[in-house]
């Protein structure tokens, strides 16, 4: 098998979901593995995720990015502030886990949550990013960093996009010109009716609602062939996913 670079989608806190989706994709010491963000936060598991995902790059190479899930549990750490919006979207669930923790833990994963990417450009200029972008001219003249982990107008920029323009057509979405591909998170496919990554305008999403009934996905973005794993609620039965105590 040759070396692969592996696209993995939001994962909250479902690890169950996770060893088996990676599993599946039969991957190896030789793959890269490219993490789009949210790994905590939904089911029960969000420690055991981390640790995992601590652990597994000390194996083999793997880009973490940071997703808006995990500047939420970063300030709970760090400060003991729990929004009752957080709190609601899966926050719960990592409040009742962490609240475990040792504190020699806890600060092994407050060093992991700080040095999450923002995003990721690769030698054939595909952007990986958790949610998206805003600035016409791309991530690096962003002035509002926090927009890679919280935007979701890039996806619906994408979504309404009439399929028949062109990139040299004027009214072509500026932001959508910029590379050659672009995969994100974020906004769950589950949203819009369907549980396998979706394409629109060169942009992938490979959310495939981990946090609610759907599953975690893992892409070839080569060769766009995916594996995902079952359903969460299938493997976390006792739980309801983002109000998981």
């Amino acid at each position: 098998m040759k070396n692969r670079i592996l696209v993995v989608g939001d994962i909250h806190g479902g690890y169950r979901a996770l060893i088996q989706v990676l599993e599946r994709a039969q991957i190896t010491t030789d793959d890269l593995l490219i993490f789009l963000g949210d790994y905590v936060d939904g089911w029960s598991q969000s420690p055991e995720v981390v640790d995992y995902l601590i652990n597994l790059q000390k194996k083999q190479q793997c880009v973490f990015m940071g997703g808006n899930h995990e500047s939420l549990l970063l300030k709970w750490l760090l400060t003991g502030e729990q929004g009752e919006q957080w709190l609601r979207n899966g926050g719960k669930a990592s409040v009742n886990a962490y609240s475990r923790l040792s504190e020699d833990k806890k600060r092994e994963h407050i060093v992991f949550f700080k040095a999450l990417r923002d995003f990721y450009l690769d030698d054939q200029h595909r952007l990986f990013i958790h949610a998206g972008f805003t600035n016409q001219r791309g991530v690096d003249y962003e002035f509002f960093t926090e927009y890679f982990r919280w935007d979701r107008t890039l996806w619906e920029t994408a979504l309404g996009l009439d399929p028949l323009l062109s990139r040299e057509d004027l009214v072509y979405p500026k932001r959508l010109k910029i590379y050659k591909e672009i995969y994100i998170g974020h906004t769950p496919v589950t949203h819009f009716d369907s549980t396998i990554p979706m394409h629109r305008a060169g942009v992938w999403n490979i959310d495939t609602g981990a946090a609610f009934t759907g599953c975690i996905s893992v892409m070839d973005v080569d060769t766009k062939e995916f594996w995902q794993s079952d359903f969460l609620p299938k493997l976390y039965p006792d739980e309801m996913g983002r109000n998981a105590t």
